[in-house]
């Protein structure tokens, strides 16, 4: 089975520039906790992820002024990603070496096409899969 077959298509995604705001916004919106930052939004090549743990730890945590801040300060790099046609056994291996909940999934041209996460394993009944990789994944670095 592929990625593409799992995975959440044509994910919300921001630029470096993008407010956190907007950010939190996007989250809500769209019920999920990562947005991929793409270099612009019209190419669509991801440079890195900001998650709501990343709002939390690296502003929130320290003091620092969420208004103020961008996606590009505050988001996990490199982005790590998968490819559409990578095979799910491949990209659970990825998640659960990187202890990563989520990866954008890009397509033939390194555009962010969709994102597989934990939920898209479960939903998908891949239960030897998603053991494995809530296991790895939840253990300390």
């Amino acid at each position: 089975m592929k990625v593409k077959e799992i995975m959440t298509s044509r994910p919300t995604c921001c630029s470096p520039l993008t407010n956190l705001k907007e950010v939190a916004q996007m989250m809500l919106e769209r019920d999920c906790g990562e947005i991929p930052v793409v270099e612009n939004i019209n190419d669509l090549k991801p440079i890195g992820v900001i998650t709501d743990r990343d709002i939390v730890c690296r502003v929130l945590a320290i003091g620092k002024n969420p208004l103020e801040m961008t996606a590009g300060e505050c988001m996990s790099k490199p982005c790590i990603t998968v490819n559409s046609e990578t095979e799910v056994e491949d990209c659970c291996r990825i998640l659960k070496e990187g202890h990563i909940r989520r990866l954008p999934v890009v397509d033939e041209q390194g555009r962010c096409c969709g994102i597989v996460s934990q939920a898209d394993f479960a939903t998908h009944h891949l239960k030897v899969e998603i053991g494995d990789i809530l296991e790895q994944v939840s253990q300390r670095r």
